[in-house]
């Protein structure tokens, strides 16, 4: 790991990454794409130098409270978050001025957080995402070796749900030929409904592979699916999309699951709860009586 110095840490539609890179080592993981310019090797994490100070500093100038999103590059809970807890410094002060939060992870580490979730939902709304790609816990350690399995996934689900934090479920990747079944897509759309996740996020099923990450994720495929990025290389060539022969089955399978558990679904309805911000400050609420 390395720090590095930066002038700001809040993008233009109020998003945060505090790291850069990732030690989580998901096979198909879009983060390692050249496009992203990263200058370091991938596992090497970039800590960004005094992260908690910068997002205090442009938060105390915000005119509007607002939803504060992270983890859509750079997952917020890596192994390093463990010790370096810049996270939950930066939840402490989203939870302390009062701003809302989106907050992305695949680790149940977001559990030791529970208490600022809690605070932070408490004000105004809190809303954890999760991903999970395949029901089969042999195949989750293969394809995302080093953080907490679908199972673990899925009882950190419960536990925010029971504890009153919403929260939006990813539905991806589905890998072609791998992960792609509808046994597999009908188990983790039952977890959701379980869990009683109040949105899913689906962009369809396949997986996206450009410069960077397509390497990494061909060099895996021979690791551990021989054959399999001769079938790939064959069927999709250099294409960005990766579409799965079962995309029309298994998202009409989606959509109808979702209305029939009163789920919300679609990309731009989803992502549109995910910026609304809302205040839930009691005393506010006393007055207006």
């Amino acid at each position: 790991m390395h720090y590095k110095e930066y002038k700001s840490i809040l993008s233009a539609n109020n998003g945060i990454n505090i790291y850069r890179g990732c030690s989580h080592g998901c096979i198909y993981c879009d983060s390692r794409s050249s496009c992203y310019q990263m200058k370091h090797e991938f596992t090497d994490i970039e800590i960004k130098m005094d992260a908690p100070v910068m997002l205090e500093n442009e938060l105390r100038r915000k005119r509007k409270k607002c939803m504060i999103g992270t983890g859509s590059m750079c997952d917020p809970y890596i192994h390093i978050e463990e010790k370096i807890m810049y996270t939950r410094k930066c939840l402490e002060i989203i939870d302390r001025y009062g701003f809302g939060l989106s907050i992305l992870t695949k680790s149940n580490r977001i559990l030791r957080d529970l208490d600022l979730l809690i605070s932070i939902n408490e004000k105004s709304k809190c809303v954890v995402q999760m991903t999970l790609t395949t029901a089969d816990e042999n195949l989750c350690r293969i394809i995302e070796p080093d953080v907490s399995t679908t199972k673990e996934r899925f009882e950190t689900l419960k536990t925010l749900n029971e504890n009153g934090i919403p929260t939006v479920v990813w539905l991806c990747p589905f890998l072609p030929f791998i992960n792609d079944t509808e046994e597999n897509f009908r188990t983790l759309i039952n977890y959701c409904i379980e869990a009683k996740v109040h949105g899913i996020i689906c962009f369809g099923i396949g997986v996206t592979m450009r410069e960077g990450n397509r390497e990494y994720f061909y060099s895996k495929l021979d690791e551990h699916f021989p054959g399999m990025k001769q079938k790939y290389m064959k069927v999709f060539g250099n294409s960005y999309e990766c579409h799965s022969t079962n995309n029309d089955k298994l998202m009409k399978i989606l959509y109808h699951e979702c209305h029939k558990h009163n789920i919300l679904v679609g990309s731009n309805n989803v992502f549109a709860y995910l910026k609304e911000f809302e205040t839930k400050n009691i005393n506010e609420q006393i007055c207006l009586f």
